[in-house]
């Protein structure tokens, strides 16, 4: 399959790479010339512009141009959109793999001429070996389409889904970042009684041990072994300062339109806020803090 990507950032070159790795042809887009230049020496076609891409596309009624857009959500998705317009036919497939709120992907599917997928993808930089998880929202037939890709781009058929109608995958994703924050302030809230208590604890020990059999084994406790093994139990520099937070608001805010209560997501999130305010640092946030680079490779604040 011939795949145009636009979005050439840390994640848009993990989908060039795995696409190529599996056989596919890519013609490869980005703002910056260099990301681009990368991408041809990966063994992408390079365009130079938007349109180019289009026009490097196979197209004709049968088939379709096939587009994935991995830029930041918001005005970038929509620039770019405005960019592919005058491009796009009803045969043509976008699939939005940033993080979008998923009512912009409603509004942006029916407003878009080509069928418009909207993917949340989990995993970040760290599963560049492994595959992501993908979320896919809209319509059947543009998801079936594009399965081979998604086969890919994911761990394989098991690691992608269709969700549903446009806006439910970005909708899962944004749910599955609130259980995340969740998650982390659950580890870290953990292992700060554990660095505080009675007892004088190798953490990364703690860690390895759980990971091995415990029922709280998991991907992020493996990331907190892995933080304790290259930062010391006592996590060195790291700061408390957490940065993010606009998806688990949005998790929030929609729990609150459809009165379910989801008081740890929630004071996961003001945990994640009041990281922010200058005050003796938690061990906890610090935790946080170094997990997001673990599964993001998200730069970590660190103390001066």
């Amino acid at each position: 399959m011939q795949l145009g990507v636009i979005g050439l950032g840390r994640m848009g070159r993990i989908v060039v790479d795995r696409c190529l790795d599996a056989g596919h042809a890519v013609v490869a887009f980005d703002l910056s010339a260099e990301a681009t230049a990368r991408a041809e020496e990966a063994g992408a076609e390079a365009a130079d512009s938007v349109a180019d891409l289009c026009e490097r596309l196979e197209g004709g009624v049968e088939n379709g141009k096939r587009i994935w857009l991995m830029v930041p959500a918001g005005e970038a998705v929509d620039a770019t959109l405005a960019d592919l317009e005058p491009h796009l036919e009803s045969e043509d497939v976008v699939v939005d793999g940033g993080n979008s709120h998923f009512e912009e992907s409603v509004r942006r599917a029916e407003a878009t001429e080509a069928a418009y997928l909207d993917c949340g993808t989990s995993g970040g930089p760290a599963s560049a070996e492994s595959g992501f998880s993908l979320m896919i929202g809209g319509p059947e037939p543009a998801y079936e389409a594009l399965e081979p890709v998604f086969d890919a781009v994911a761990t394989g058929p098991a690691g992608h889904d269709r969700m549903g109608p446009s806006g439910s995958g970005h909708y899962v994703k944004m749910v599955h970042n609130g259980v995340e924050y969740a998650l982390m302030q659950a580890y870290g809230e953990g292992f700060e009684l554990l660095h505080e208590g009675r007892y004088d604890l190798d953490l990364e020990s703690v860690a390895r041990t759980w990971n091995n059999g415990a029922v709280i084994r998991s991907w992020l406790l493996e990331l907190c072994e892995e933080a304790f093994r290259e930062e010391g139990t006592d996590l060195g520099d790291v700061d408390d300062y957490v940065a993010g937070g606009s998806t688990g608001t949005w998790t929030v805010r929609e729990a609150l339109e459809q009165e379910i209560a989801l008081p740890i997501i929630y004071q996961a999130l003001s945990e994640r806020f009041g990281s922010r305010a200058p005050e003796e640092g938690r061990f906890s946030r610090r935790l946080s803090n170094r997990l997001r680079y673990g599964f993001g490779r998200h730069e970590i604040a660190r103390r001066d």
